[in-house]
């Protein structure tokens, strides 16, 4: 940096403040602290710093009243929003308020460093921030981990937009959410939102569904007809599974997309609408135009900004979040009390592929509300085909939770001498581990343990087990 800018930094957590401070002043730049928001406005009307990085969750004045503040002060100064706090709302209200960057805790502190380094750039060459309209509060998308924090930040930067839009992630991820919050933050939000599933219409009543049809224009068409174009005049057009579209109508929604207009089925008179389009595949687009299958014109003008939808195995953190909203959304609709997923049981579900992804954990969710018998939830509550599915990535402390569950279970059996099975079955696994490790070598193997070589082997002939191979050193104990 050419001159040592400053940068105020507000949060009630004095490490933040502090972690902070000694990474920006290592960088050369000039730091100042403040545990609210009221020092900072009080100290902006004499002095103005080059950044500004603010928590959004304070006492008294929240960091996006602040952020109002500076923007009627300051409309310039880039102001970084952190929090704890990672959900949608938070994201697009710091965005609509016109923040520079939304940086989720625990952050990185080289990425906060960088992140602080782009806005004083950002500011130099003199870029408006704009704000956009305020935000309604009513929770969305649910998730913390860091690929929807990028999907977060995607509806925030196109939330003041009307640009086409593709949403591309596997069955149930959740792509029509997505295509809903990226109305609802839109100029559009106001006029009709209208979605139309490519898949879910036969071919041959395809373009009635889209443009519209005249009265007489087929065999049943007693009365003239509107289609989704029309319905969604002013607002956005969702079309889902776009793939599955037929190369017909791949052509003339191509002409609307360019021309703004249509022809209903049978009609003579054109129709002009303005149209916001969202479309959403799980399919590779790219594979089907190479195919063949998919108009490549087409491809160019709805890949104008395309936003992921991470599977729910990539976003393994949200899991116990998303279980517990569902399992409360249950109970509402179905007027019972809300079940409570056990420690155990939320780390059992952690680890599950899910295929079906979030649509598939809400269906889990509605099935434990009506079938699980207490309101404390243990893994055997859990349907019959998630209790057969391999786990994926489970961390090495699930042995404690799992003993403790098959302990539980044996006692509430009556069985007694738990000791006398469990520490047998746990040494015969532990030895097999390590000389798996060692490749047979005995030796090796009780150092891993934890043991002398002569323990190993006087616990492998107690145990009755047959080992292949290995070293004839002795070892003392």
């Amino acid at each position: 940096m050419s001159r040592s800018e400053t940068v105020w930094i507000v949060d009630d957590d004095r490490s933040i403040r502090w972690v902070l401070e000694k990474a920006l002043q290592q960088e050369g730049m000039t730091t100042q602290s403040f545990d609210s928001a009221d020092g900072v406005l009080s100290k902006l009307s004499r002095q103005q710093p080059d950044v500004i990085i603010s928590d959004i969750r304070m006492p008294g004045a929240s960091g996006l009243d602040l952020l109002a503040r500076i923007r009627d002060m300051h409309p310039r100064l880039p102001v970084i929003i952190m929090t704890a706090h990672s959900d949608l709302d938070s994201a697009v209200a710091s965005y609509q308020g016109g923040a520079f960057e939304y940086l989720p805790k625990p952050f990185d502190v080289d990425e906060a460093v960088s992140l602080v380094k782009r806005a004083n750039q950002h500011a130099q060459e003199q870029q408006s921030l704009e704000a956009p309209a305020a935000l309604s509060r009513t929770p969305e998308i649910i998730g913390e981990a860091p690929a929807m924090q990028e999907v977060f930040r995607a509806i925030g930067r196109l939330s003041h937009s009307n640009i086409t839009v593709l949403i591309n992630g596997e069955s149930g991820t959740g792509k029509e959410l997505v295509a809903h919050a990226l109305h609802r933050h839109s100029p559009r939000a106001a006029a009709p939102f209208i979605a139309l599933n490519m898949a879910a219409i036969p071919k041959d009543l395809m373009e009635s569904e889209l443009f519209g049809h005249e009265k007489g224009a087929f065999t049943g068409a007693a009365n003239q007809r509107r289609g989704r174009f029309e319905q969604a005049d002013g607002g956005t057009l969702f079309l889902d599974e776009i793939g599955d579209m037929p190369a017909d109508t791949q052509t003339r929604l191509l002409r609307v997309l360019a021309d703004g207009e249509f022809y209903r089925v049978g009609g003579h008179t054109p129709v002009k609408v303005d149209v916001r389009i969202i479309a959403a595949t799980h399919q590779n687009l790219e594979s089907l135009v190479q195919a063949g299958k998919f108009r490549e014109d087409l491809f160019h003008r709805l890949n104008v900004i395309r936003i992921h939808i991470p599977r729910l195995a990539d976003r393994r953190e949200d899991i116990p979040t998303l279980a517990r909203h569902f399992l409360a959304r249950a109970a509402q609709e179905l007027a019972v009390e809300p079940k409570l997923l056990k420690s155990e049981t939320e780390d059992y579900l952690k680890h599950l592929p899910w295929p079906g992804n979030v649509r598939q954990l809400e269906n889990t969710c509605r099935w434990i509300t009506v079938m699980a018998s207490g309101r404390e939830v243990h893994i055997d509550d859990l349907p019959p085909e998630l209790l057969t599915q391999p786990q994926e990535n489970a961390p090495a402390a699930n042995w404690e939770q799992g003993l403790r569950q098959w302990a539980d279970q044996a006692l509430a059996r009556g069985q007694s001498s738990l000791l006398d099975s469990a520490v047998p079955a746990f040494e015969r696994i532990m030895i097999e581990t390590a000389l798996k490790h060692t490749a047979g070598r005995r030796r090796d193997a009780a150092v891993l343990l934890g043991w002398g070589r002569n323990t190993l082997t006087r616990k492998i002939k107690e145990l009755g087990m047959k080992v292949d191979g290995g070293d004839d050193d002795d070892g003392d104990d």
